[in-house]
């Protein structure tokens, strides 16, 4: 017999529950297509696991992987059923209204994943699924597939305006799924949003932990409620970054590791701007941070 819409609604709020109560006992977002996304060679480890220099090489992993390059992945990268779980939305969040891809559940999500762009970048670019090696596909299928939901919002502003219009999105995750992990992730310029974030105490109450790749450093973090809080941070650089140097998030991981902060960095060796965009294991940093 055919099951009424509140039916399908209250299955689905169950499935969540039981979904998020697993993602916090169990700490483990199963694995999805693992063999092409997380064998990376790890070239050196430091700091009992904390640092990895991951290798990273151009021929391989653009020109192998991709059909055109940096354009469009291989199809065995991708798994587009996902795609029936996405919407484009234009939320408003106490007045301000913010363009969002959102795949997976608007309520009752295990868990969120937040990604924030950088310079002339919008919510496309989070939600392309052929670009960046496909990892973006992996994302939304890690998170939709496990019972959370995923936004790629478009940030137009990357000063105290952007800021908020997250703090917004955070605060409106978390009220869709209450009590369930909200995880920031940034990317180069869009790092500032995630450096204003951890100065936002009531945003900070809300998440879970956060992602940096290819970022600014924030020499006054250790003064921010996200660092009294002793979130999970992971950094993410390539080695020849010519846009942010590796050098400074290098530096501020250094400084919170010496001091027993949950942190992580993966350097990847000869990598670029966008290589930790195309290169980041999601599985593991959100399993890691869902754990913490």
């Amino acid at each position: 017999m055919p099951m009424s819409t509140s039916h399908c609604t209250i299955i689905t709020a169950i499935a969540a529950f039981f979904l998020s109560a697993a993602v916090a006992a169990a700490d483990a977002l199963p694995p999805y297509k693992d063999d092409l996304f997380s064998k990376q060679t790890v070239l050196q480890t430091g700091d009992d696991g904390a640092f990895e220099v991951v290798d990273y090489d151009e021929m391989r992993d653009i020109n192998g992987r991709d059909q055109i390059p940096e354009k469009r992945v291989q199809q065995k990268y991708v798994t587009l059923g996902v795609k029936k779980l996405q919407a484009d939305e234009t939320l408003s969040l106490d007045g301000v209204r913010l363009d969002v891809t959102r795949v997976g559940p608007a309520q009752n999500a295990a868990f969120t994943v937040i990604f924030i762009h950088g310079r002339d970048g919008d919510r496309r670019l989070g939600a392309n699924d052929y670009t960046f090696g496909g990892n973006f596909n992996r994302l939304k299928n890690l998170a939709a597939g496990n019972g959370g939901v995923y936004y790629s919002p478009s940030v137009k502003t990357f000063d105290a305006n952007g800021v908020a219009a997250i703090a917004g999105l955070i605060r409106y995750a978390s009220v869709q799924s209450p009590g369930r992990p909200v995880i920031l992730s940034c990317a180069s310029m869009g790092s500032q949003i995630c450096w204003g974030i951890t100065r936002d105490a009531e945003s900070v109450k809300r998440l879970k932990g956060m992602l940096v790749m290819s970022g600014v450093s924030d020499p006054d973090f250790v003064k921010s409620p996200f660092y009294k809080a002793k979130l999970p941070l992971w950094f993410a650089h390539g080695s020849r970054d010519p846009v942010y140097a590796a050098t400074d998030q290098q530096s501020l991981f250094d400084k919170l590791y010496k001091t027993k902060y949950p942190t992580h960095f993966t350097l990847f060796e000869s990598g670029n701007h966008g290589t930790p965009i195309r290169m980041i294991d999601w599985r593991k940093v959100l399993n890691w941070i869902l754990a913490s």
